[in-house]
């Protein structure tokens, strides 16, 4: 059981990357805007929704490495700056490695000018019906930029599978490519 985590800043690509490395692999994908999506309709953007998303994630997570699939991968953002991201990254891996899984970190960056036009792409608002007001969309991506630190430091993570791509200048599939070939997935 493989457990790809795939990180970095909003519009950077996550999405778009795991959809390109799932049709390279039998990686199953699992994007932090399927429990997002599920229930922002019910709760807006609240610290009720953020809870049961936290709670829905926690679950699927525990019964799929129980399983018997090849892998998942899943996407998120994550704050260096707040401990509670540290935790929660910590907790998700512990889950897939205590069943045996190899947990597989994958951090992504571009430039902020890039994410923004990314933010607006077709296949993100398609899949994500939240982010289809795309001015409130960038709007709570500038205050996350201006609020926290969402690429590590260099040398920050030490993990023995871990690789940091700066795609800002690569397609997803390439991106999804490297992936592929660095973990020999």
């Amino acid at each position: 059981m493989k457990l790809v985590l795939l990180f970095g800043p909003m519009a950077v690509g996550k999405m778009t990357v795991g959809q390109e490395l799932a049709k390279m692999t039998e990686l199953k994908l699992f994007h932090n805007h399927m429990t997002i999506e599920l229930l922002c309709p019910y709760f807006g953007f609240s610290p009720e929704m953020w809870e049961l998303a936290h709670q829905f994630r926690m679950s699927i997570f525990e019964t799929y490495a129980k399983g018997e699939g090849y892998g998942m991968i899943f996407t998120f953002v994550w704050a260096f700056d707040v401990q509670a991201d540290w935790d929660y990254v910590k907790q998700v891996g512990d889950i897939f490695e205590k069943h045996g899984g190899e947990v597989y970190w994958v951090e992504l960056e571009a430039e902020l000018d890039t994410r923004i036009e990314r933010n607006r792409g077709e296949n993100r608002l398609a899949n994500k019906p939240s982010k289809r007001d795309v001015e409130q969309s960038e709007a709570r991506m500038l205050t996350a930029v201006q609020q926290h630190r969402l690429n590590s430091n260099d040398g920050e993570l030490v993990h023995e599978r871990y690789l940091k791509i700066n795609n800002t200048f690569l397609t997803p599939e390439e991106v999804a490519g490297q992936i592929k070939a660095h973990f020999q997935l």
